[in-house]
C-alpha cells in the first residue's frame, strides 16, 4: 500500500527568520495577503516605525522590523540574494499566484522538481527572496540522484545554447 504524500513535510522549526523591511507595516500587509500570515505582536518605536513584530505563517514564526540605520537595513532591491526563505504550503500554485498578484516578482516559475516538490521562487516587494514548495512525491535516494544528474545535464545544455 503506497504511503500518503504530505504536502508540507514535518520537521523541526528551530530557526526563526528576522527580516528588516523598508516599510515594515506594508511588509506585514503583503505577508498577510501573499502567505496568509497572522500578526501575533507589533511593537512600535516612538517615531512610529515598527521596532519589532511577529507573524505566524503556517506553523512557523517570522519577525520583522523597520530599517534602523547603523543597526539593521533592508536588502537593496537589485541585490542578488545571498539566502532564501523556504516556505512549504499546501498549494504552491495558488500561493505563488496570490504572491505575485500582491506585488512579488517571479524569479523562477512553479514547476515539478527532481526531489519531489512542486517549487518556484520569487522576490517580495521588499527585496527578500522566497522559495515556495508543495511536496508532491516521495523520491528514493537512488532515483533522486538519477534525476539530479538529468536536471544538471539539461541545465548545462540550456546554458550552452544561451551562451
Amino acid at each position: 500500500m503506497p504511503t500518503k504524500i504530505v504536502p508540507i513535510p514535518t520537521g523541526p522549526r528551530a530557526i526563526t527568520p528576522y527580516l528588516t523591511i523598508n516599510g515594515a507595516a506594508k511588509g506585514i500587509e503583503f505577508y498577510k495577503k501573499a502567505f496568509g500570515a497572522q500578526e501575533v505582536h507589533r511593537m512600535p518605536s516612538p517615531d512610529g516605525k515598527i521596532s519589532h513584530a511577529e507573524l505566524k505563517i503556517g506553523d512557523s514564526t517570522i519577525m520583522v522590523n523597520d530599517e534602523f540605520p547603523g543597526m539593521a537595513v533592508a536588502p537593496p532591491a537589485s541585490a542578488v540574494p545571498s539566502s532564501y526563505l523556504f516556505l512549504y504550503v499546501t498549494d504552491v500554485d495558488a500561493t505563488f499566484k496570490r504572491s505575485v498578484e500582491a506585488g512579488a516578482k517571479s524569479t523562477m516559475p512553479v514547476q515539478d522538481m527532481f526531489w519531489g516538490d512542486r517549487f518556484g521562487r520569487l522576490v517580495d516587494p521588499f527585496g527578500h527572496s522566497w522559495s515556495l514548495a508543495t511536496h508532491v512525491e516521495d523520491v528514493a535516494p537512488a532515483e533522486m540522484g538519477k534525476r539530479a544528474q538529468e536536471a544538471a545535464a539539461k541545465m548545462a545544455q540550456q546554458v550552452k545554447a544561451a551562451g
